[in-house]
């Protein structure tokens, strides 16, 4: 299904451009089917393979902010729903599921976005699913892993052992960390992303943001703000990347 094209516009001096959200199935070999979105503005110059995190599906509000930030910077996102949250589960899916899920979509977003830059990632879960199915075996024509809010640790338990299959991965990677994320406490996420080098990983902190960059009122600076600097440094990134 593809709904009707958003027109262009502009806003705060900036064009933004017209966009294409086409409702799509995603099949998954052995698997099943799940639903997915492709937000795609006129020549998109990236795309974005936007998996959820664990406890909210791709159509959340978090979701559908990023979708169109990244639209309006000139960026297509893919999104779509592992098959636990697809059918409802509570329960996460297992590893091999979930990384099952981020080839097929990967190779759906390649297919669909022909010779633009491919990044895959996601916020929380997502993100480290998708770090975990590059370790196992690249994930054909990605260039580069962004992650918004890595979930190094489980909250209130300091650990990087979450981490440890990241050096498995060749590819430039981008953690994007809210300095109150209480699931990736800097102090152990620094050491990894240094021990990594400069050539496989970038940190770029979000002051007071905390694991979805939420600003506490004292900061003097909205959530949006917060959101669109994520937005900024992540299209930038994906940008040298070209």
């Amino acid at each position: 299904m593809t709904l009707p094209r958003r027109p262009g516009r502009r806003l705060s001096g900036c064009l933004i451009l017209a966009t294409k959200t086409q409702e799509l199935k995603l099949d998954i070999e052995r698997i099943g089917t799940v639903s997915a979105i492709l937000t795609q503005p006129d020549n998109a110059r990236a795309c974005y393979v936007l998996a959820h995190g664990a406890g909210a599906d791709m159509r959340h509000a978090f979701m559908d902010k990023v979708a169109a930030g990244l639209t309006d910077r000139g960026i297509a996102t893919f999104r779509f729903n592992f098959p636990y949250m697809e059918e409802k589960k509570g329960r996460p899916d297992q590893p091999a599921v979930a990384h099952a899920a981020i080839r097929a979509a990967v190779a759906e977003a390649a297919r669909l976005c022909p010779g633009v830059t491919l990044v895959a990632g996601g916020k929380s879960f997502g993100g480290r699913m998708t770090s975990q199915a590059q370790s196992k075996g690249p994930l054909p024509d990605v260039k580069g892993l962004a992650f918004l809010g890595f979930p190094l640790h489980a909250d209130k338990k300091p650990s990087s052992e979450r981490a440890e299959h990241l050096a498995g991965v060749t590819i430039p990677m981008l953690f994007l960390q809210g300095t109150r994320d209480g699931l990736a406490d800097l102090s152990y996420l620094k050491p990894v992303v240094e021990k990594l080098g400069p050539k496989k990983a970038t940190l770029h902190e979000i002051e007071g943001g905390d694991h979805s960059f939420a600003v506490l009122k004292k900061s003097g600076r909205s959530n949006d703000e917060a959101l669109t600097e994520v937005l900024n440094a992540l299209v930038a990134w994906i940008d040298t990347l070209a």
